[in-house]
């Protein structure tokens, strides 16, 4: 468990730089590990086995529920993990519909993005749960928002079809 802002943070053991060059490898393998041929642009195994209609995004959302397991294991804390879980959330949900979400699953490489979350709280532990804390308000503020207006717009749709 990582100390509170203000603390000393004690050394990294071998076992979390082991587990966190594990979960950059397996990020790597499952987001950018096959170049596409004539560009610069790479996909990943989660890419591929996300070809199989439903079944295969299933199997790539626990792929990457591995990493969030891993991350929750070394102490992350819940604003991390929550916005580790949304990128693995948006991959997968998006994933589901056939073709753009392959593309966009092969663009979005959520696993990538939570390595890059997991190694940034590993060094920078404080300013990291300060951003994820700051994108948590940020995505609910949204969501809040989002809602206000489907309720909003619900209200005028029951409105114009009741007024006689």
């Amino acid at each position: 468990m990582r100390p509170l802002e203000g603390e000393v943070l004690p050394p990294e053991s071998e076992a979390e730089r082991e587990a966190r060059r594990r979960l950059n490898f397996l990020a790597w393998l499952l987001d950018s590990s096959i170049p596409i041929p004539g560009t610069q642009l790479t996909i990943g195994l989660d890419a591929l086995i996300g070809l199989l209609p439903f079944i295969g995004d299933l199997i790539g959302v626990a792929l990457s529920s591995y990493i969030l397991a891993e991350a929750n294991r070394m102490g992350v804390g819940r604003a991390i993990l929550t916005r580790m879980a949304f990128n693995v959330a948006i991959e997968g949900v998006v994933g589901i519909v056939p073709l753009f979400g392959d593309a966009f699953d092969a663009a979005w490489k959520a696993n990538q993005k939570n390595v890059r979350l997991l190694n940034d709280w590993a060094e920078q532990p404080h300013r990291t749960r300060r951003a994820s804390g700051l994108f948590l308000a940020g995505l609910t503020a949204a969501l809040l928002a989002f809602f206000g207006v489907c309720a909003g717009l619900t209200y005028l749709l029951l409105r114009l079809a009741f007024a006689s």
